[in-house]
């Protein structure tokens, strides 16, 4: 079978590589893709956010079997629908259930709504209310843009005054565009051990039947290490997460999973495909902090390499409505996977400088904003490779991706060093 995977990131190229693992898979095919995917897959130069660019190439190249939508952007405007109306098999959830993470309003409304656990909050497109809200509630309190914002639409606000600037800064200076023109205000909820709150994200497959959770893992919002700085997109994951339980999965599976698949179904809007569940442990129980509409990045660099099934058997399993019948299996052990930034990320950052790879041991190296010029690997993006290692625990795999970062360098590369050192529980 050929295969054509949608997107250009980290996320995109731990995907295929998954998916070379199987015996069913001919041919791999990536649009855009990078300078990683173009290793193992045939990059097609397309733009995925024109859907009629997308359609004809889709019908002039009838010899790709299945596709997978994997960005947020074109599943929200209904790249998936739109392919599927030409009669092509897609993984990835239509732009009625991918609304899910388009608008954090919808979010918010269809949680309160079903009594699936999550924050106090109000949904605004007034700025004036929204700061008289601001006002009476006081801080902290987290401001979240409605729309998509490259997971950079999010604001932590210790202070009033913080709270007031980056309201101003997202309805009033459109910050993220026209995210901004509606904005969800939420309580900072409280964790049960540390402060900010512990998070977990938990990935999972569902064919809006059946949902079946993937294993866990922890991300690196902030810039910097000790979580602090500017959220970015992602600077490190690791996996499992510490804290979760047995006690947990049980919880989250009862009180989120299975009551946001039915809620969907009630809305008319069935989800099919990966949908991710942020969570966070708080003193009041689990509650959830977002949902995504599609594999988290860089979540997936450390869930993927754990996978033993195939990953085209559970996709096609989805796309036809018989998850049921798989049995998901994963290895044991932990997975670590360091994201290697350029400098200025996640503001203000240069493309075009030459990467140096040296040895990286046992480590995968999962690409992100790369490319080629002139016959040399170079930066095409702020965040640029992804170290991924595998460990009998997260201390051995974060020990090996870390001896890889060491032998990989350009011009004001950075990092975090402190990848999978949080919410240890002894």
């Amino acid at each position: 079978m050929n295969v054509l995977v949608i997107g250009n990131g980290g996320r995109e190229h731990a995907i295929l590589l998954a998916l070379k693992k199987s015996k069913r898979v001919e041919k791999l095919y990536c649009m855009k893709g990078n300078a990683g995917t173009s290793e193992i897959a045939e990059n097609v130069n397309v733009d995925f956010m024109n859907i009629d660019a997308v359609k004809e190439f889709a019908l002039a190249n009838p010899q790709i079997d299945y596709y997978v939508v994997t960005p947020d952007d074109p599943l929200s405007i209904g790249l998936v629908d739109a392919l599927e109306s030409i009669g092509k098999r897609c993984f990835g959830p239509n732009k009625a259930a991918a609304q899910i993470e388009a608008s954090k309003a919808f979010a918010k409304e269809l949680m309160h709504k079903y009594n699936i656990p999550t924050a106090k909050s109000a949904t605004f497109d007034n700025y004036g209310d929204a700061l008289d809200y601001i006002r009476k509630e006081g801080a902290p309190i987290v401001l979240k843009a409605d729309g998509l914002a490259l997971g950079k639409g999010v604001l932590i606000c210790d202070t009033v005054k913080q709270a007031e600037e980056g309201l101003k800064e997202i309805m009033l200076d459109k910050a993220f565009g026209s995210a901004g023109n509606k904005i969800v205000i939420e309580e900072c909820m409280q964790g049960l051990k540390y402060t900010p709150g512990e998070e977990v994200s938990v990935l999972a497959f569902t064919d809006g039947k059946t949902i079946v959770p993937m294993i866990t893992s922890c991300d690196h919002k902030r810039a910097n290490d000790g979580d602090k700085g500017l959220n970015t997109g992602g600077m490190g994951t690791f996996s499992p997460c510490p804290f979760w339980s047995k006690e947990l999965e049980k919880e989250v599976y009862e009180s989120i999973m299975l009551p946001t698949m039915k809620a969907m179904n009630a809305e008319g809007k069935t989800f099919k495909g990966c949908l991710y569940f942020g969570l966070m442990r708080t003193n009041k129980g689990m509650k959830v902090v977002e949902y995504n509409s599609r594999f988290g990045d860089p979540e997936t660099q450390v869930v993927l390499p754990m996978l033993k099934t195939d990953l085209l058997d559970i996709f096609e399993a989805v796309t036809d409505g018989r998850l049921a019948d798989i049995n998901i299996e994963w290895d044991d052990g932990a997975c670590v996977c360091v994201v290697l930034a350029s400098g200025g990320y996640p503001v203000h950052y240069q493309k075009g400088k030459e990467i140096t790879i040296g040895d990286v041991g046992e480590c995968t190296i999962v690409h992100a904003g790369t490319a080629i010029k002139d016959g040399k690997l170079v930066t095409n993006g702020g965040r640029v490779l992804n170290v991924v290692a595998k460990g009998k625990d997260v201390d051995d795999a974060r020990k090996k991706a870390y001896a890889a970062v060491k032998n990989i360098s350009w011009e004001g590369m950075t990092c975090r060093t402190d990848i999978g050192v949080k919410y240890r529980e002894g």
